[in-house]
């Protein structure tokens, strides 16, 4: 299982500082998002990036409770951790 968002603090550009249940942190670069179009295409709008929240229910990030990023895929790039074998890369 993977540990809960508890807390996130923008940092600059797209960047925000995640901590996680398990006392872990770390920050991710969501610069990488811009590219991949779709919904991420609202990340354009670094007002709307900013105006991200907890989850509390789910312990994601999410952007307006419509757009999050997958849990597994936050906690590995904040912490280094490596991504579940069940995820394809």
């Amino acid at each position: 299982m993977v540990p809960d968002v508890i807390a996130a603090k923008y940092i600059e550009n797209y960047k925000i500082e995640v901590s996680f249940d398990d006392g872990k942190k770390g920050i991710v670069d969501f610069s990488k998002y811009l590219e991949k179009g779709g919904v991420f295409e609202r990340f354009k709008s670094l007002d709307f990036f900013k105006q991200f929240a907890i989850n509390k229910e789910l312990g994601i990030i999410t952007w307006q409770d419509e757009l999050d990023v997958a849990p597994e895929t936050l906690y590995s790039e904040a912490t280094g951790a490596p991504l579940p074998s069940w995820i394809e890369n």
